[in-house]
């Protein structure tokens, strides 16, 4: 399958979860490919949970 030039995520979000792990000098300095697998598996995992979050609020408070 062919990959579309298309993000999920939008940039903000990835600088803010970087932020967030403490990785932002390293994709700053280095680019995404300079975060070690492990914190690119936690930035997936905070995603995820935020997400999962989102779809929470959107059905327990669906009219805002």
């Amino acid at each position: 399958m062919a990959r579309r030039n298309q993000s999920i995520m939008s940039d903000a979000l990835k600088w803010e979860l970087a932020n967030e792990l403490g990785v932002q000098n390293t994709v700053a300095t280095e680019g995404w490919g300079g975060v070690p697998s492990r914190q690119c598996g936690m930035l997936v995992r905070l995603a995820i949970e935020r997400a999962e979050r989102s779809l929470a609020n959107e059905k327990a408070f669906p009219y805002q």
